[in-house]
Parts: structure tokens; C-alpha cells; sequence
């Protein structure tokens, strides 16, 4: 009898140890995940303002120097893909690089979305950009909590979400052609609805990945899942807002 409960001491401290693990774990994912987020805004808002003046005769907003370079030369597709390299490259940094290696190339891709990102400043009008942020930012809350704590395995919805991101990608592609906006509105509102169910699923991943490979101890590969998690749920978040913005954002 002593035995036994000694053993389930021991199994009920194992299980609380798990349980903190855990937590630590999740708020390293999101911490990392706002880092990368701040980072893109500031750097969106702060290439917007050097990339624009204001023509004191006609009141008008104007590109400068910087400003051509970005968005009316070549340069702007470099800009525009170099994101899209350096997701593909991520895979080969992790397996490579240290965990604060890892953490480093993640800020350095976030900045770069800011710059891809910038145009939305002047595009937009600033408070439209804040007003869809926020709602983004409640809805993202909301589904990632739905996912964590849901007992429902969600793990099926994966591929269903995967095709649905590469049918609304060739969606895209053929609207650059047809230029509908009706075709545009109804991409819109369907990548808000994938993105959303990959917040849920990415964070339901997450936390069954920790869970998986807790026991093995290895703190370097659990900090580097935390950053892979983070990209993962950084992803869903710029999308989502994305997708908001086309068709809650008003134009400048």
C-alpha cells in the first residue's frame, strides 16, 4: 500500500512537472511569436515613413527615392519573394543553427516582412490598418485558446487546410489576370476561414508536439520546436490580418 502511493506521488508530480513544462513551453511559442510581430510592425510603419513625404503645394503624398526603389522598380519583387526563400530555408537553419541561431533568423524574416508589409500605410489608412490589427488580434486569441484547450483531436483538419491554402494560392494567382473583385471579396473571406482553422490546428499541434517529446529532456531541441511553433503561429496571424485587411481596410 505504501508502495502504491508513493507511486502515484510520484506519477502526480511527474504530471504537474509536464503541466509547467508545458505552460513555460506555450509562453515561450507566443512570446517569441509578439517579439517577431512587433518587430514587423515597427519596421512596416518606420520603411512607410521613410519611403513617403508630403507635397507641401498639393498636400499630396508623394514616394521619395527610397520610396521608387521599393515599390516601382525591379527591387520589389526581390522584396516580395525573399520572404517566400527564406521559409523554405528555415527548415535547413534549424537543423544547423543553435536554438538563439534559429531565434535570430526568425527576427531577421519578421523584419523583412515589415518592409514587404510597408505598403499598407500608404495604401491604407491608419486607423483601418489599427482597427483590423485589433480585430485580428482578439479572433487569433480566441482560436488559439480554442485550440489548446479543446479535447477534440483536430489533427484531421490538417490536410483538408492544406489544400485549401494551395486552391486559394492558384485562386490568387488566377485573379492577377481577371482582376474580379467580387472574385478577390470571396478569396478574402475563404483565407480568413483557412488561416483561422490553422490557428486552431497549429496550436493543438503544438502543444501534442511538447507532449510527445517532453520525457526526452532535450531542452535545445525544445527550444527549437518553441521557434518553429511561433513561426508556425506567426504565419496564421499575418494571413489572417492579410486577408481581413482586403476587404475591412479603407484606402488612402
Amino acid at each position: 500500500m505504501a508502495e502504491f502511493s508513493t507511486l502515484r506521488s510520484e506519477v502526480g508530480a511527474r504530471a504537474a512537472e509536464i503541466d509547467a513544462g508545458l505552460r513555460a513551453h506555450m509562453n515561450k511559442v507566443y512570446g517569441t511569436m509578439s517579439v517577431g510581430m512587433l518587430i514587423t510592425a515597427l519596421s512596416a510603419w518606420a520603411i512607410a515613413g521613410l519611403a513617403t513625404v508630403i507635397n507641401p503645394i498639393t498636400n499630396e503624398t508623394q514616394l521619395t527615392q527610397l520610396g521608387f526603389a521599393i515599390y516601382a522598380s525591379p527591387l520589389r519583387w526581390v522584396i516580395m519573394l525573399a520572404p517566400l526563400g527564406m521559409i523554405f530555408a528555415f527548415g535547413a537553419v534549424m537543423k544547423r543553427t543553435s536554438a538563439s541561431g534559429a531565434q535570430l533568423f526568425f527576427y531577421m524574416f519578421a523584419a523583412l516582412i515589415g518592409l514587404s508589409l510597408s505598403s499598407i500605410f500608404i495604401v491604407y489608412t491608419t486607423f483601418s490598418v489599427v482597427q483590423t490589427f485589433l480585430v485580428t488580434a482578439i479572433s487569433f486569441a480566441g482560436l488559439s485558446l480554442y485550440g489548446y484547450t479543446t479535447k477534440k483531436d483536430i489533427s484531421g483538419w490538417g490536410s483538408f487546410l492544406v489544400m485549401g491554402v494551395i486552391g486559394l494560392f492558384v485562386a490568387m494567382l488566377i485573379n492577377l489576370f481577371l482582376q474580379s473583385e467580387a472574385m478577390m471579396y470571396a478569396i478574402s473571406m475563404i483565407g480568413v476561414l483557412i488561416f483561422a482553422g490553422l490557428t486552431a490546428y497549429d496550436t493543438q499541434a503544438i502543444k501534442t508536439n511538447y507532449l510527445q517529446h517532453a520525457h526526452h529532456g532535450d531542452q535545445e531541441w525544445l527550444d527549437k520546436s518553441a521557434i518553429h511553433g511561433a513561426l508556425n503561429l506567426y504565419l496564421d496571424f499575418l494571413n489572417m490580418f492579410s486577408f481581413l485587411l482586403m476587404f475591412m481596410g479603407s484606402s488612402e
